[in-house]
């Protein structure tokens, strides 16, 4: 039979014609959720912002971003969940900014203002706290639908940064120069902080608390005061109440309470 030249290249053609718009590859290209991601980015874009002003000696303003990323860190999943905009690379991408903002910030704050004086001594309390981070991080992505929704297991951390950042910045604001009392004193936190990210001890996670629920009236006058507390010296009291926080979870543990370790391979 002869060859029909017209339909081989009509074959050819239909062959090597590229996808249609929409397509990459062959492959459908699928955009992601705006509104959470903002918030997702603006938590990495703290990190960074830190970074860099701990870099310039600026350390008060870089803890106080810190700060800045946990109030967007909470936000981000909230509004995916109210816009029902969940997806697997908005919880990528939070594990990501998370690391950044939580974990090499704060390490790099504490390291460069006090820790470096002490040498390699420093750089590993500082890694102790970074690594814990990270490991806090994923386990919590690998155990997210089996660990007991009342408790964290192990220190969350955003708290973990503000124990951290929150340290530097209380002394910073108190006028307290690098000395040498203060890099242990540092030091000492950031393993503190680290080890008890990826220890077992449980701490309350607040998600039984109704927020929706009607309250008598005078709790809203407890929450002004609260504020106006807070807003006296804002260094001094955030830290305490996270190092409290981060010493909650050893009372609950003495007391009995217990969270059944998971581990990632399982």
């Amino acid at each position: 039979m002869a060859e029909d030249p017209e339909l081989d290249e009509e074959v050819t053609e239909e062959v090597t014609a590229a996808p249609p718009p929409g397509r990459l590859g062959g492959l459908r290209r699928r955009g992601i959720y705006l509104l959470p991601n903002v918030f997702t980015t603006g938590v990495l874009f703290c990190g960074f912002f830190a970074i860099v002003q701990a870099m310039n000696g600026r350390f008060e303003t870089g803890a106080i971003a810190i700060f800045v990323a946990m109030v967007l860190d909470g936000m981000d999943g909230r509004v995916a969940r109210w816009t029902n905009t969940q997806s697997e690379f908005g919880a990528q991408f939070d594990s990501i900014a998370d690391m950044v903002a939580f974990g090499a910030a704060p390490g790099l704050i504490a390291y460069i203002w006090v820790l470096k004086d002490l040498g390699t001594l420093g750089w590993i309390g500082a890694f102790i706290y970074c690594a814990g981070t990270g490991i806090r991080l994923a386990r919590f992505n690998a155990n997210i639908t089996v660990v007991d929704k009342r408790y964290f297991q192990g220190l969350p951390s955003p708290s973990g940064a503000a124990v951290m950042t929150g340290l530097v910045w209380c002394l910073v604001d108190f006028g307290f120069g690098p000395t040498g009392w203060l890099a242990i004193l540092t030091w000492i936190v950031a393993v503190f902080a680290g080890i008890t990210m990826v220890s077992n001890v449980p701490f309350w996670s607040f998600k039984e608390v109704n927020w929706k629920k009607r309250v008598p009236l005078w709790v809203i006058l407890v929450c002004v005061i609260g504020i106006s507390v807070v807003a006296s010296r804002p260094s001094l009291v955030l830290w305490a109440l996270f190092m409290s926080y981060a010493l909650s979870g050893y009372v609950m543990w003495a007391m009995g309470h217990r969270v059944r370790p998971v581990l990632p391979e399982e």
